[in-house]
């Protein structure tokens, strides 16, 4: 395996250094043979702004550990969109949350595009804090190189607060299982 490069982005609020620690996690204690290593944007951002949360992994040591040239590319609003579309490179392959991104030419490098209503499906759980979950299961059931579902659910149950699990493992599940039309 190659060095792979995956970049969640949203804006504040919306759970993204959630989605960047569990697979991270995921893939450093469950997957053999595979490390990996997450950073995420603090700062100004964090609180409303364009948020990223990067994750590398590779099978070799990790030298560098900021994504610069995104394989994937996870977003779940316009303004990320538009701060990071420029570091897909070509080839990639582009997750967007279909009601909050609307895509303009700079995603025709990317090799495939798979687009959810994560935050409807949230919704019908009661409420948008799912959101970043069901993108998640999505992205899981159509990037299987990232990490397995089973390292992914088994450290959800170990992060996400005892309240929340039964609802993100719903959401999760409602993204995995969700079928892009066209």
């Amino acid at each position: 395996m190659a060095r792979v490069e995956v970049r969640f982005a949203g804006f504040g609020g919306q759970g993204i250094g959630l989605m960047g620690r569990l697979v991270g996690e995921a893939v450093a204690l469950y997957e053999k043979g595979k490390n990996s290593v997450m950073t995420q944007s603090y700062g100004p951002e964090s609180r409303g702004g364009a948020s990223s949360a990067d994750v590398v992994i590779d099978t070799e040591e990790i030298d560098f550990p900021k994504a610069t040239e995104l394989d994937y590319f996870v977003v779940l609003s316009e303004e990320a969109y538009n701060k990071y579309i420029p570091k897909l490179k070509k080839g990639g392959i582009l997750f967007v949350e279909e009601n909050l991104v609307h895509l303009d030419d700079n995603a025709n490098k990317a090799k495939q595009i798979f687009k959810i209503p994560a935050t409807k499906i949230a919704e019908t759980l009661g409420s948008k804090i799912f959101a970043n979950i069901a993108m998640l299961g999505y992205v899981c059931a159509n990037a299987k190189d990232i990490v397995s579902e089973e390292a992914l659910v088994t450290v959800m149950k170990q992060k996400i607060k005892a309240r929340y699990i039964e609802k993100n493992l719903i959401a999760f599940k409602k993204g995995k299982e969700y079928k892009q039309e066209g």
